[in-house]
């Protein structure tokens, strides 16, 4: 069964607005994309569109934040490092604000609107930025669990969200703890650590290699920044080898802070499923994937380079 992220999204919003009595959302005017549109309806008065000026937004909403507001700022992902970088920089991240930045339309979800709408370095620039705690969600149910905890935690939050509509993976009695990354299938020949959509990705791969008699740990990073050390060490050890899958850049994403740990505390032998550091182009949102290496089958083919 598939669920779509953003509509959860956009539920999830609308359902937090009555507990949530200090939350404000805005959006850069793609509101009936990212789905904010769906709280604007439900609380006009808790709900600004700024128009097509991402700037002004994010600059806005820290300015609320210091009355006592707590600010939901949505674009696509792209244009909110693009084209917000310099207020979530010198005015959210440097003083510590109480800022939500939901980024819509991560990787190349929107698919057939190519390049320029496509999101493949925006955890490497969160990750840059002092403060910031990065979410990046496999599924429906997950996005309406992190927003909730990112709506009750303080400090400045980067929610990663995908336009396309993907398997369920957890049920209705799941919780989301930041922080912790989560083991989905326990492994011994090799682990797969995956993010946002690629986690389904991940199961998938490891359930067609264990017909082939190999036995792969999946595990979720959620959360990306503070990333969990602990299970990463603990995949190392267990499993000798790691494949990193991300909807991303492979240089600044989730691969590199997975290194940066493997590195650190326990060398072992890595690759790697993302973009090879390059733009895209438009087209089908699962051909694209494949295009570009990181569909189900580029994944198995990683775990066996390594093995």
């Amino acid at each position: 069964m598939k669920k779509s992220i953003r509509d959860a999204y956009g539920d999830a919003l609308k359902e937090f607005g009555a507990k949530y009595e200090d939350v404000i959302v805005m959006d850069a005017d793609v509101s009936s994309s990212t789905k904010s549109g769906v709280f604007g309806a439900a609380y006009p008065d808790r709900f600004l569109n700024v128009g097509i000026a991402e700037a002004n937004m994010v600059a806005m909403a820290a300015g609320l934040s210091t009355v006592g507001f707590t600010p939901v700022v949505n674009t696509f992902a792209t244009f909110m490092v693009s084209r917000a970088a310099d207020p979530l920089r010198s005015l959210v991240a440097y003083t510590n604000l109480n800022v939500k930045v939901a980024g819509a339309y991560a990787g190349v979800s929107d698919s057939y609107d190519g390049a320029t709408h496509h999101a493949l370095e925006d955890i490497a620039f969160f990750r840059s930025l002092p403060n910031f705690t990065i979410i990046s969600v496999a599924d429906a149910i997950q996005a309406k669990e992190a927003l909730d905890v990112a709506l009750k935690e303080k400090g400045p939050m980067y929610l990663r969200l995908s336009r396309a509509d993907v398997p369920v993976i957890y049920d209705e009695n799941y919780k989301f703890e930041l922080g912790k990354g989560e083991c989905l299938r326990e492994g011994k020949d090799a682990t797969i650590i995956a993010t946002g959509v690629m986690v389904a990705k991940a199961l998938e791969a490891a359930e067609k290699l264990k017909a082939e008699g190999i036995d792969v740990r999946v595990v979720n990073i959620h959360t990306i920044k503070p990333i969990d050390k602990d299970i990463i060490i603990e995949s190392a050890k267990q499993t000798g080898k790691i494949v990193v899958a991300e909807e991303h850049n492979i240089y600044g994403g989730l691969g590199s802070a997975v290194a940066e740990v493997v590195t650190q505390y326990c060398p072992v032998k890595m690759a790697y499923v993302g973009f090879n550091d390059c733009f895209t182009e438009s087209g089908d949102y699962e051909e694209l994937l494949t295009k570009y290496g990181l569909d189900t089958n580029s994944i198995i083919a990683k775990v066996k380079g390594l093995l």
